[in-house]
């Protein structure tokens, strides 16, 4: 044991990812392991649904919503019958609405693929539509518990400042996939969310704490500048300023067409947020358009799908 009680890293051999940090993790995970509505679920439709809430959301602020959502659709048949509205509609206050456009298209992919489920390969889900890598894996472990590595932004900072280095997309996967423990692909995952939210933050963290600080590169030299998590893969970075953004008036548009369900044409700068410039308005209305988030109707008026 090191100084403060935390488990010191044996010589480095041939075994790069020692057993030792798995179980010291999973130790650390089992009594403080946060109970959140989607981990009492092996349901891919419900992993799913929760796992695209999460892009760029807040626990917080989507569990309410999570909720919601699976009273309204508790099956992918029941979203994939819906109107793509009502499921816009039910997405209100998490922002980035594509995202319900693309959880919708991928419901009617699974509804109407011969077997009517999930695909329980990575090929698989790749194939389905707003499904990248990070989705296909979470899917994969938190659903069918399988052993692949889940690397988002939390888990991205861990692997920099366990390496002590930037890595790329390519070996930070293959850092977390090497990393999971044989048969315990939800647990892991699961255990190094945790520890990236609580204890390997992004601004303070708890490096005297950390159940693995000695299986780390980064704490070894004391947690100098530069910070390696930074701008390494899985890592997000700033955002560009909301107010005044586009983003905001394509919220504000699709906001408006959830409570009145139209928006005149003479009405978009107005309901965008930019009386002054109707332009930049038909502009905005026209990439929610082109992203399936609104459409027009004859008479030219903005409408939801």
């Amino acid at each position: 044991m090191g100084a403060g009680g935390v488990t010191t890293r044996p010589p480095r051999g041939a075994d790069d990812l020692p057993r030792g940090r798995a179980e010291a993790l999973l130790g650390w995970f089992e009594p403080r392991q946060r109970d959140l509505p989607w981990r009492r679920t092996r349901d891919p439709w419900a992993v799913l649904v929760s796992e695209v809430m999460l892009q760029q959301t807040q626990v917080p602020r989507v569990v309410p919503k999570y909720e919601a959502f699976l009273e309204r659709f508790p099956t992918v048949d029941l979203c994939a019958d819906a109107p793509l509205a009502d499921v816009i509609g039910l997405w209100a206050g998490l922002g980035y609405n594509r995202r319900a456009v693309n959880l919708h298209r991928c419901a009617v992919e699974v509804g109407a693929s011969m077997t009517g489920a999930f695909p329980e390969s990575l090929d698989g889900l790749l194939e389905l539509p707003g499904i990248g890598p990070y989705t296909a894996r979470a899917v994969l472990a938190f659903a069918y518990e399988r052993d692949v590595g889940v690397v988002d932004t939390n888990v991205g900072r861990v692997l920099a400042r366990w390496e002590g280095r930037s890595l790329a997309t390519a070996e930070a996967q293959a850092r977390a996939d090497a990393a999971v423990p044989a048969g315990e692909g939800w647990r892991w995952n699961q255990a190094m969310f945790d520890l990236g939210s609580a204890v390997c933050s992004k601004r303070s963290p708890s490096c005297d704490s950390c159940p693995v600080k000695g299986w780390c590169r980064w704490a070894d030299g004391g947690g100098a500048n530069p910070d390696p998590a930074v701008g390494s893969a899985g890592v997000s970075g700033s955002q560009s300023r909301f107010e005044g953004s586009d983003r905001q008036g394509r919220g504000r548009l699709v906001n408006m067409l959830r409570r009145s369900g139209e928006v005149s044409s003479t009405a978009l700068g107005e309901a965008a947020g930019w009386p002054g410039d109707p332009a930049r308005a038909f502009r905005v209305a026209e990439s929610l358009v082109a992203d399936g988030l609104a459409a027009w109707t004859e008479a030219g008026d903005l409408t939801l799908p």
